[in-house]
Formats: C-alpha cells, sequence, structure tokens
C-alpha cells in the first residue's frame, strides 16, 4: 500500500509545482518601526483588492520575514497584524506580464499607544470547555494524576469510571475507542491508558457525539489524548521525577510494594518545523487481600470454598514518542510521528481455600480439603504505532490530506496455579502453567478532502483497514509422576481473527445566525473471518450506514443549547469469539462465542451550557440503546469451577444524565464537581432461553477543590466515587477513593514539588475496595477485593522553556478560521 500512497503524494506536489510556474512568489519582511527589530511570528494576511477576500496568511519566520506561492494574477493587498502593535496595511503594485517574483519593501508597524503602558492581568482557566460534540478537560488542573498515567486524569472525569479491578468504563460502557493526538489505536484500551504517562497530557477530550468522520468504533464515545507541544517559535524542555513513601499497610504480602518513575520531555518548533520527543518509566506496585466465598450445587451435593489472601499487583511501564513535521510552505506539511510503549502486571494470588462438601438430602458432611493455592498471572504488552501524513492547501483553501497508520501490539501471558497441602505448604497437590501468546497487526491509509462551501465546511474522504490478531492459548499440567508438564487440548487452542474495513463519508459544518450544526453520513463493508484450531472458519459480512447529527445554539451570550446523535458499532475481540475454554484461575474458566454479533449502538443526547463570570455549568441527558449486547456469564463447569462465556445477551438500554461544573468561588478557592447518573437495564436470554431482565440506577461522582494559599503554595482536595450496581448476574458495590495533594513552586515556577496522599482512608472510610458478587440458580460468589490505602508519592516537576528573543508570541488571527 505505501506505493500507491507515495505517487498520489508525489503526484500532488508535481501538478502544484507545474502550477507554481507560471504564478507569482511575493516575499518581504515585516519590522517595528521604531527600533527597526524584526517582528517574528507576526500574522500577514493576503487579500484580493476587488473584494477583500482572503488569499493566503502566513505567520512570519523567527527573522520576521514571510512569503506567499502561487500567487495567480491580479491586484492585491497585505495585511499584517501584530500583540502589542497597530494593524498595518500594503497595497501591492500590479504585476507585470511574465513577473514571477515580488520582493515588498519592509512593513514597518507602528507600537500601538494603548499598550505602551504594562498591564498584566491573571486569571485561572477552568477545568473544563464544552464543544458542540465533546468536553475538554485540562490535565494540568487534577494535581492527583502527576506522575501518573492517562487513567489517573480521565478517573477526574464526570463521564468515566474505574473500579478496584482497573476497569474503564465510559457512561457505563466499557466499550470506547481511544485516540492519541487523534490517531486511533486498536489495541485495548486499558493496555494504552496505563502507558501514556500523565505529564505529557495537555487535554482529555471526551467525545460522546462523534460525527461521521471518525471511526464508528465504541459503544460509549471516543476519548481523544492530546500531547504537550511547543508554541511557534520556541524550545521547552520538562523532566519529572516521583517516589513513593514506604507503604503504610502490607496486607502481610510476600513483597513491599515499591513506586517510582520519571518522564522527560522536549519540543522545539520554529516556522517551518515541528519536533517534539518524550519518554518515561513507572513502577507502580500495590498491595492488597481478597476474600471471598464460592459455592455450587450439582446433584444434591453443596460445595463451598471460602478463600483468603493475598491479592498484589508489581506493576510497571515505559513509553516512547517522537513526532515531527516540517512545512516548507504554505501549501504544503509532511508528518511522521512514533509511539513506543510497554507495559509489564504481575498478579498473585495466593489464597487459602477451606472446601466443604454436603449432602443436601441428609446434612452430612462428606467431603472436606484445605489447600493453599498460588496463582500468579504476568502479563505484558508492547505496543508499536507509526504514521506518515501529508496535507496539501489549494490555492481556493481547500485542503486534503492523505495519511498512513501502522500499529502492532505483542500481547503475552504467563499463570502459573499450584495447590499446596496446608499447612506444610510442601507437598504439590496440582500445578499448572498457562502461556498465551495474543499478537496484534494492523493498517490503515485513508484520504480526507475538506472544502468551503457557502458559509460552512464539507468534510469527505475514505478510509481502508486492516486488522489480523492470532491468539496462541495453552494449559500445560504438571505430571506428579514424571514431574513434566503436560499440554491439554480441552483447553489449548489457536485463534486468528481477521478484519478488512472500507469505509466512506461525508460530512458538512456550518453556522446559520446563532445555530451551529454539523451533520454526516458514513457508510461501511466490515468482513470478519475467524478460526479457532481446527475448526471451520466463521465469516461475518456486514454493510451498514452510521448517520451522525450535531447542534448547537446560542441561546444568550452565556447559555447554549446542543443536541447530538450517532451510530456505533463494537466489535468482537479474540477473547470473546475464542470457544476454547482458557483456565487462568484456580476457580474459573473463560471461553467465547465464535459466532458472537457485534454491538450495534444508537447514542442520542441533549444539553445545556450555562456560563458565569466565575465559572460555567454544564447538563446532558443522554440516551443509549445497544442491539446484541455482549455480557461475560457465568455458569457451573464443576464443583469448584466456574465457566465464564461471553454471548450475545438481547438488548441494553440506559437513560443518563451527565453534569459538571467548574467555578473560580474566589481567587483563592476553585471547585470542580462532576456527575453521572443513569438507569441500566438489559433484558435477553443466554443460555438456551435462560431469561436476563435486569436494572439498576448507577451514580458516580469525581469531584476537588482548590485553595491557593499563595502564588506558590495550594492544597487540593479530591474524590472519585461509584455507586453500587446490578451486573446481568449479580452486583458490584460501591467504590470510593478520596485524595489529597499540596502544590509548592520554586525558581519562578520553573520547578514545583507535590506531595499527593492517594486513596485516604486512615481505617476508617473503606476507601479503594470492591465486593463483586454473582449468582445463578446452582452457584453463588462473591469476593471482596482490598486494595492499598494511604499512599504518600512526592513528584518533582522541573520546566524550562527558552522562547525567541520577543516575548510576544500571538496566533495567527485568521488562522483559525482559514485553515
Amino acid at each position: 500500500m505505501k506505493g500507491p500512497l507515495l505517487a498520489l503524494i508525489i503526484l500532488i506536489v508535481s501538478l502544484d509545482s507545474l502550477k507554481a510556474q507560471s504564478c507569482l512568489t511575493i516575499s518581504g519582511s515585516v519590522k517595528d518601526k521604531q527600533t527597526g527589530e524584526a517582528l517574528p511570528y507576526c500574522s500577514v494576511a493576503l487579500y484580493r483588492s476587488q473584494d477583500s477576500t482572503l488569499a493566503g496568511g502566513v505567520l512570519t519566520s523567527d527573522r520576521g520575514g514571510y512569503q506567499f506561492d502561487n500567487v495567480g494574477s491580479g491586484r492585491y493587498y497585505i495585511q499584517a497584524q501584530y500583540i502589542g502593535y497597530s494593524k498595518t496595511i500594503y497595497s501591492l503594485p500590479a504585476f507585470t506580464s511574465g513577473q514571477t517574483q515580488l520582493s515588498v519593501p519592509s512593513i514597518l508597524m507602528d507600537p500601538d499607544p494603548r499598550t505602551l503602558r504594562e498591564v498584566n492581568v491573571t486569571a485561572d482557566r477552568q477545568n473544563v470547555e464544552n464543544k458542540i460534540d465533546r468536553q475538554v478537560y485540562r490535565a494540568d488542573k487534577f494535581m492527583n494524576s502527576q506522575g501518573g498515567t492517562a487513567i489517573d486524569v480521565l478517573k477526574n472525569t464526570p463521564s468515566v469510571t474505574v473500579n478496584s479491578e482497573g476497569d474503564i468504563t465510559l457512561r457505563g460502557s466499557s466499550g470506547f475507542l481511544v485516540l492519541i493526538n487523534g490517531k486511533p489505536v486498536q489495541a485495548d484500551p486499558t493496555t494504552v491508558l496505563n502507558q501514556l504517562p500523565a505529564n505529557t497530557i495537555e487535554n482529555i477530550e471526551v467525545i460522546t457525539s462523534p460525527s461521521a468522520r471518525f471511526d464508528p468504533d465504541g459503544k460509549a464515545g471516543i476519548i481523544n489524548i492530546t500531547t504537550r507541544s511547543a508554541v511557534p517559535g520556541s524550545r521547552s524542555f520538562s523532566a519529572n521525577v516521583q517516589g513513593g513513601l514506604p507503604a503504610v499497610y502490607n496486607y502481610d504480602n510476600l513483597q513491599n510494594p515499591r513506586r517510582f518513575g520519571a518522564d522527560a520531555t522536549f519540543n522545539v518548533r520554529s516556522d517551518k518545523w515541528d519536533f517534539n520527543l518524550s519518554g518515561n518509566y513507572l513502577r507502580n506496585d500495590i498491595a492488597g487481600q481478597r476474600t471471598g466465598d464460592v459455592n455450587t450445587t450439582i446433584n444434591n451435593v453443596f460445595t463451598s470454598f471460602p478463600s483468603d489472601g493475598e491479592r498484589s499487583f508489581v506493576r510497571y511501564n515505559y513509553t516512547v514518542r517522537s513526532s515531527v513535521s516540517f512545512t516548507p510552505n504554505v501549501r504544503n506539511t509532511f508528518s511522521a510521528g512514533i509511539y513506543r510503549g510497554y507495559r509489564s502486571q504481575s498478579r498473585r494470588a495466593d489464597i487459602l481455600y477451606n472446601n466443604t462438601k454436603t449432602d443436601l438430602s441428609t446434612g452430612e458432611v462428606i467431603g472436606r480439603i484445605r489447600y493453599f493455592n498460588s496463582n500468579v498471572a504476568r502479563k505484558s504488552g508492547g505496543i508499536t504505532l507509526g504514521n506518515l501524513d501529508y496535507t496539501h492547501t489549494f490555492i481556493n483553501k481547500s485542503f486534503i490530506t492523505v495519511s498512513g497508520l501502522f500499529e502492532k501490539a505483542s500481547l503475552e501471558g504467563l499463570t502459573t496455579n499450584r495447590n499446596l497441602a496446608e499447612p506444610d505448604r510442601e507437598t504439590v497437590l496440582q500445578s499448572s502453567r498457562n502461556p498465551s501468546e495474543n499478537p496484534l497487526s494492523a493498517f490503515r491509509i485513508r484520504a480526507d478532502y475538506t472544502v468551503t462551501i457557502g458559509k460552512g465546511k464539507l468534510e469527505t474522504g475514505y478510509q481502508y483497514r486492516n486488522q489480523a490478531q492470532k491468539g496462541n492459548f495453552q494449559y500445560l499440567d504438571l505430571d506428579l509422576e514424571t514431574g513434566s508438564f503436560n499440554i491439554i487440548p480441552e483447553f489449548s487452542s489457536r485463534t486468528e481473527v481477521t478484519n478488512h474495513i472500507h469505509s466512506v463519508y461525508g460530512q458538512y459544518s456550518a453556522k446559520a445566525g446563532k445555530l451551529d450544526y454539523m451533520g454526516g453520513l458514513r457508510y461501511e463493508y466490515a468482513s470478519r473471518a475467524f478460526t479457532a484450531g481446527s475448526q471451520s472458519t466463521r465469516n461475518l459480512n456486514l454493510s451498514n450506514l452510521f448517520p451522525s447529527v450535531n447542534l448547537q445554539y446560542q441561546a444568550t451570550k452565556s447559555l447554549r443549547v446542543k443536541a447530538g446523535y450517532s451510530k456505533r458499532v463494537q466489535r468482537s475481540t479474540n477473547n470473546e469469539l475464542n470457544p476454547f475454554p482458557e483456565r487462568e484461575h484456580s476457580e474459573t474458566l473463560e471461553s467465547g462465542d465464535p459466532d458472537i454479533l457485534p454491538e450495534f449502538i444508537d447514542l442520542t443526547e441533549a444539553g445545556v451550557v450555562k456560563d458565569f463570570d466565575k465559572g460555567s455549568v454544564f447538563a446532558t441527558l443522554y440516551n443509549q440503546r445497544v442491539k446484541n449486547v455482549v455480557n461475560r456469564v457465568n455458569s457451573v463447569y464443576n464443583d469448584t469451577i466456574l465457566n465464564r462465556v461471553y454471548t450475545n445477551a438481547g438488548i441494553a438500554t440506559s437513560w443518563g444524565l451527565e453534569a459538571g461544573s467548574s467555578l473560580n468561588l474566589k481567587k483563592w478557592w476553585q471547585f470542580y464537581a462532576g456527575g453521572n447518573v443513569y438507569h441500566y437495564k438489559i433484558k435477553g436470554s443466554v443460555f438456551d432461553n435462560v431469561k436476563v431482565n435486569t436494572s439498576s440506577l448507577v451514580y458516580s461522582i469525581n469531584a476537588n477543590t482548590t485553595f491557593r494559599f499563595s502564588p506558590t503554595l495550594q492544597l487540593q482536595l479530591a474524590m472519585n466515587y461509584l455507586s453500587k450496581r446490578v451486573t446481568a448476574q449479580g452486583e458490584d458495590s460501591r467504590f470510593m477513593n478520596p485524595g489529597a495533594s499540596v502544590k509548592k513552586t520554586f525558581m519562578k515556577g520553573k520547578l514545583a514539588a507535590t506531595l499527593q496522599w492517594q486513596n485516604m482512608d486512615l481505617g476508617l472510610l473503606g476507601s479503594n475496595r470492591q465486593r463483586i458478587t454473582t449468582f445463578g440458580k446452582d452457584f453463588f460468589t462473591t469476593t471482596n477485593y482490598i486494595q492499598e490505602t494511604d499512599i504518600f508519592l512526592l513528584n518533582l516537576s522541573y520546566n524550562l522553556n527558552q522562547t525567541s528573543k520577543k516575548p510576544k508570541l500571538p496566533a495567527s488571527e485568521f488562522g483559525e478560521k482559514e485553515f
């Protein structure tokens, strides 16, 4: 696919070069009239004299120079604007026949007398910004996430919740699409978000009503993470180090948790080049324990096996990210980027079991055994992303972008499971190993064209996606007589799933008076092929339309009303398709359904945004309807093992209300709160018409308040709370995590020290623990996951910004509208 892409880029550049030979190049410079010094990064616009329409726009270089290429015949004038200076207009002379170059005398700008006296205005930007299709959250406003990962930032938003197992949901749904700087990632979202360091993140964009130009993947919407970049004409360097204080509680774990990390980012940006390089390493262990009880009933025999023991995690990750863009002229931009992330997690569950069998007809105990189960599940994943983009802007200001994206993920796992006789724990009763490989490779190529039509913008495009994921899952059991591990075919398998997706879209957005509107339609043809073991390949071909519409009305200067609709799809994963049982724990097997169907989702929302002098408030009512909803459902495999199966379970609906506020109550006191409450209902049947009909009301609250004691000292208190919720076969208890952070800056803000108190509890609040319960006609299971509380971390940050000689770095006043 690289050959056609390269040929297309060469063709566009060649045609534009031929056209440029018959057009004019205009060049010049902009200077301060009083001092004669060049004015770097000044906004320079080229207008047609006949109708004052914009013909081009650039920022001057660091030496004050500018250039317009491929200017057609006609009369023109130049307008220069710069912060602190009066606007200057210069009329160009008429072009002579055959002329190809025009050197304009230096444009001399007068300082604006209104700005001669220095005025300092300081104000805090809000935590959240509401747009027509999304909410944008500033990462640096959440002090409790510093030194952590993208998940630590996300869990502060009202849309996102993270439970005790690290499962992420967006408006109650676990399916969502992750973008990094607008580039989609097809690997597991949790793996990606756990790799990306919070200190490199500029904003988190929660797109709850995506337009047709985005992939329709993700039933809850899209999370786009934008990373920090330099402003034009600047160099910047930042570094952070973090260390954890000794653990307050160890829960009698085998090892003490270790917590430390570091990251660094370097940016340099000129008028033609933009380069970024960043890297990080984070070790973030956590101690804990679990207590539970499971019982089954088979042939009138009741088996109970309560358990108690360690459940801890050893976790570390690192990332390296680099991007570069080159803009040789106003017409062409080339950019490339690469991202490499690696994450490793080892979960230890050393559990003491007390198994008892009772004959229900007589009440007699017919069996009893006490044993120790040591279970260590190690999972690791490396993700590599690479992109190459080219954008060409035509004379009429329309532009085309051709891009390619490559992704490769190597996901591996190894679970070791040993049952030892109690109390000596030396005699091996059973030992097994579960090695697994689940690599993914994917690429996509797309072309997007944008043109102004009337008062609006038309966007169209085509995309081809190819995704292949293989799986190799083995179950090895120890032969106690020979000491060798033998493969168990019943629990071992090889799988492969491939997806080919062609899509085209069209979208138009404009503004009519006080109404902003955006509407689009995306068509997608998708084919899926899945093979497991020696079974025949299962094929699924789908042809679907994905419409979207977004509206926003400016009712008053401070009140906006908005509404949106989009259709989405949640594609099935390798695990959900694999029909072979995979045994990764003493108590459970897990398997999927090769004929499982994708989920199709209708998302509808309507909301209001109210701005105040001291902040803003928003509220959004939403509805989500999921067809072919996929659930993980439990059934009894034998007296001590439950089988967890992924299967379609009917239709699920959610009605919810999401609200948030960001208020500057005083100069020294800022308050932010976000909440989400929704009613979830699932209705359908599984396992030969076993009816499923459950519903629950769920709410979550994410809030913080910041006290600024001085310009260099501030305190932030935070709370994340998730209510209990009903699942397809049980319920999850409430889950909460309070926290506190103190930040002190030094050296005029270049150095900052932040002390974090995470998972505040003091033995009183029941923080960072959650009980998960499931039940059916012949089984019951409940487990209380208790994770480490009262964690203290110290984070040191250093930022060095080296800007150009001129401190004024204005943004282009026409760039946002025209480009």
